[in-house]
């Protein structure tokens, strides 16, 4: 971690890759595909229940055996073993990054004894928390069972989980509602509560200072609808927390026995297989909730032990370092073909854009490339109707990531299996494009005069040759979602690596949080409130004039 650091383009093979785009730019991935008839086997691996296809990208063997060799180049094997050993890969905070030992099973040791001990034992209390909750044991103060659990964080304390649960509401039967409450501005709790009856909502407050300001405002409103309909004594049997600050849980009045452990070797972002998911097991019960630990554990153990060229999370990143760095594509697009994961891309949102969106390498000097795509999405469909004209024809352009289900989440295989048509159409198509000889050929079918074929030719040829990757999977169970969740977490560390930056710390976010406090007082009181900075003087006038 110190100045002789190895990554970004002082690793050996950096300028070989530089060749090697600049060699491929103008060849189109179609042609790729016309010289090799088993482009298909040559660039697609499956593992642990995925398929990804990234045959679209615009690669040859020469260039992707180039990327893989830049894994080892950067140390990937030694920072990978260095975060399962639980020693400090997260130097700015002096911080362990132990989220993979949080879907360990008995006996996986990761991390030590100990951290297994710990993790193990907490898991066992939440689970039979949300068991509890769900099968009508742990009830409300008026002793009726809970109808509606209401998960009140932000960020990795309410993406991941609300996420998650989601995409696997086919396994929501039997259980409470779940609504996740985040923005502070209060019109999604108001909503919430509107139709909420007070002796059956359980509130869940996931903080781990339990004094983050929106989540700890919300919670106060909350606490203030329960008092007025039910008294301050039944306000215990009605809040559960996820933190560490014990003093401030007594104050608010959290139930002792409903308050649940996280550690700082756990990022918020990172944190959905810990008691931050207590929503989700809640929702889909603790065989569910196991297994969804298990399909990222299956993920962490192809991660670690399988060779770079057949790692499917390695060559998820290292695809993404070739289009970020080498083919200079600044997004990725990430594209559902099954509406259940349409909170997927803004979980991915966080996932990598606060990781690794830095500009500064482990040993404090600046970058030397870009780092991190900006990453954006919809499901498939509605994507197709909305952003894909830009995608095809578009002058700015992205790598795609397609996630593509083969069977219905919903038992509704026909509209499925039109979905499936759909994205591999699209993804043909963002492929092959279609050329001016082509278009002006299928024109002239349509017997249009040589004037309307010439004006419209322009406008309906498609470049083609943009990059895309198909992950393939049976079905979206809790084992899958686990799947693609660590998936994408091993991606991101992977790149991290390359570029030598810390993908563990969140620097950026701290600055807007001390200058949103510090302007509550003025933008809350006028007269006494403290000075606002000058360039929000005016704008505080006008709000000030149309609140009155």
């Amino acid at each position: 971690m110190g100045s002789n650091l190895v990554s970004g383009p002082r690793t050996a093979g950096w300028s070989e890759l530089t060749a090697h785009a600049a060699r491929l730019a103008g060849e189109p991935v179609r042609e790729l595909f016309a010289r090799d008839p088993r482009r298909f086997e040559h660039f697609s691996r499956e593992a642990v229940g995925l398929l990804m296809d990234f045959s679209r990208q615009r690669l040859d063997p020469s260039a992707l055996g180039a990327l893989v060799a830049l894994a080892d180049a950067v140390g990937l094997r030694a920072r990978m073993d260095a975060m399962w050993r639980g020693e400090i890969i997260n130097p700015t905070e002096g911080r362990a990054v132990l989220h993979v030992a949080l879907r360990q099973p008995p006996g996986g040791a990761v991390g030590g004894a100990d951290i297994e001990k710990l993790v193990l034992a907490e898991r066992a209390r939440m689970l039979a928390f949300a068991d509890g909750v769900r099968g009508g044991a742990i009830r409300g103060s008026a002793g009726q069972r809970f109808t509606l659990v209401v998960n009140i964080g932000i960020g990795g304390s309410d993406l991941g989980p609300a996420m998650a649960v989601q995409a696997l509401r086919a396994y929501t039967t039997g259980a409470p509602r779940c609504e996740f409450v985040s923005n502070i501005d209060g019109c999604h709790l108001a909503e919430v509560l509107e139709s909420a009856d007070p002796r059956t909502t359980l509130f869940i407050v996931a903080s781990k200072t339990f004094t983050t300001l929106e989540t700890r405002t919300n919670a106060l409103t909350a606490r203030a609808w329960l008092e007025k309909q039910l008294g301050r004594a039944a306000v215990p049997a009605h809040f559960a927390a996820v933190s560490v600050n014990g003093k401030a849980m007594d104050e608010f009045g959290v139930h002792p026995e409903y308050r649940f452990q996280m550690w700082d070797w756990v990022g918020g972002r990172y944190s959905i297989w810990s008691s931050i998911g207590v929503s989700l097991a809640i929702a889909i019960g603790s065989g569910n909730f196991l297994a969804f630990l298990g399909g990222g554990h299956a993920m962490d153990e192809h991660f670690r032990g399988t060779p770079w060229a057949d790692n499917l999370p390695a060559l998820m990143g290292l695809l993404g370092v070739w289009n970020i760095n080498f083919m200079k594509l600044p997004t990725l697009a990430v594209l559902p073909y099954d509406d259940s994961l349409r909170r997927f891309p803004a979980y991915l949102q966080q996932l990598e854009m606060e990781s690794n969106g830095k500009s500064v390498m482990l040993d404090g000097s600046p970058v030397e490339c870009e780092t991190a795509a900006v990453i954006w999405g919809e499901p498939g469909n509605n994507a197709q109707h909305s952003f894909f004209q830009l995608l095809h024809q578009g002058t700015p352009r992205a790598a795609l990531d397609f996630l593509l289900p083969a069977r219905s989440s919903c038992g509704n295989q026909p509209q499925q299996n039109l979905a499936i048509a759909s994205c591999l159409a699209q993804a043909e198509a963002f492929m092959t494009g279609r050329s001016a000889p082509e278009v002006r050929a299928e024109l002239e079918r349509q017997q249009l005069t040589a004037a309307q074929v010439q004006a419209l030719t322009p406008h309906k040829v498609h470049p083609g040759s943009r990059p895309s990757t198909i992950v393939l999977f049976e079905r979206l169970d809790p084992a899958t979602l686990g799947r693609l969740i660590a998936l994408y977490e091993h991606s991101v560390f992977t790149q991290s690596v390359v570029w030598g930056i810390d993908a563990f710390d969140q620097w950026g976010v701290e600055l807007g949080k001390k200058l949103t406090e510090q302007l509550v007082p003025a933008v809350e009181d006028s007269v006494g409130g403290q000075a606002a900075p000058a360039p929000v003087l005016k704008l505080l006038e006008r709000v000030r004039e149309w609140r009155r």
